[in-house]
């Protein structure tokens, strides 16, 4: 059988490049991890010196404020040293490959890389060539995959929730572009919910999406019945090649979450998103601002979870 990439010889984690493939045990034990390290960010001094010594390197070729910005927070509150290098102005542009870019800063006395790339695959590449002693941490690539970002929501629902069994979770919108929902789905699937659920138009869903083990709904209002949770997506105008969409009206007439489809789920319901958001496209402002949104909360637990996964691959 073929070892996991992610896992060493004792099957700890070497590296998190996916959600996929990584056992419950793993996913259980980051989520306990974090929430350890929840409390870190309510104290007045919030530092802990499990990575004093460490360096992190932040190697973002794609931009990402959050993201990058909560790595960086999460080391540093690790006690860290943390380099992030602005690759768009670096040797990447002079025509360096990027596996000769990690070797110099391998050079550097790296200890882990968290590798953003518009590339599927990138953090994997990079995780077989670097030394034995040096992590990899895939902050996002291409539409593959966003583990953390998988994680941090994970980690919201189990918070809110308590338990992933007999849970009804919604992914809506542009799931065809979304690393996030790939890695949601693997991670709900794996901790046992009780039915994932995705919800959008046809040209916005992977072909064969079924094969994940979702139950598909072209109709919002019949996807929402019941459910315990509702991950509403962006639209990534970015991503998209011709017309997917008539337009973003549409979209929001269609697929945009309101009070109004938002009632046909469960009262005490709770809706994320992993930002950021279009308001008036995928979201309501008032749904956004609303009681049932933990949306910020989301935001604050990233820091947990990345503080977690550095600190769990840095002992390994």
């Amino acid at each position: 059988m073929q070892r996991n990439p992610q896992l060493n010889d004792a099957g700890e984690l070497q590296h998190l490049l996916s959600i996929e493939g990584l056992p419950r045990e793993i996913l259980t034990q980051i989520l306990d991890t974090a929430e350890s390290f929840a409390g870190v960010t309510e104290r007045e001094v919030k530092k802990v010196p499990l990575l004093r010594g460490k360096s992190v390197f932040n190697l973002f070729f794609e931009p990402s404020t959050r993201t990058r910005t909560t790595f960086e927070i999460a080391a540093k509150r690790l006690s860290a040293d943390v380099i992030n290098l602005n690759i768009a102005v670096s040797s990447q542009t002079k025509g360096e490959s990027l596996l000769d870019t990690v070797a110099n800063l391998s050079a550097m006395q790296a200890d882990i890389f968290v590798v953003r790339h518009s590339s599927s695959g990138a953090p994997f590449l990079i995780a077989r060539h670097v030394k034995s002693h040096e992590h990899v941490i895939n902050a996002g690539d291409g539409r593959h995959s966003h583990p953390t970002q998988g994680l941090l929501d994970l980690f919201t629902i189990r918070h809110y929730k308590k338990d992933f069994s007999g849970l009804t979770v919604a992914i809506v919108g542009d799931v065809l572009h979304s690393r996030v929902a790939r890695s949601l789905i693997h991670g709900l699937t794996t901790l046992g919910a009780s039915e994932v659920r995705v919800i959008g138009p046809q040209t916005l869903l992977p072909t064969g999406v079924e094969a994940l083990g979702v139950k598909v709904f072209r109709d919002m209002r019949e996807g929402l019945r019941d459910c315990d949770v509702v991950v509403m997506l962006r639209l990534q105008n970015e991503r998209m090649n011709g017309a997917l969409l008539p337009s973003a009206q549409e979209f929001n007439k269609h697929y945009g979450l309101t009070a109004e489809k938002l009632a046909l789920a469960r009262k005490d319901a709770i809706v994320m998103h992993p930002g950021p958001m279009n308001r008036g496209v995928e979201i309501d402002s008032s749904v956004a601002d609303g009681p049932h949104s933990v949306i910020l909360p989301q935001v604050t637990f990233g820091i947990a979870v990345r503080m977690a996964v550095m600190s769990i691959v840095a002992g390994n």
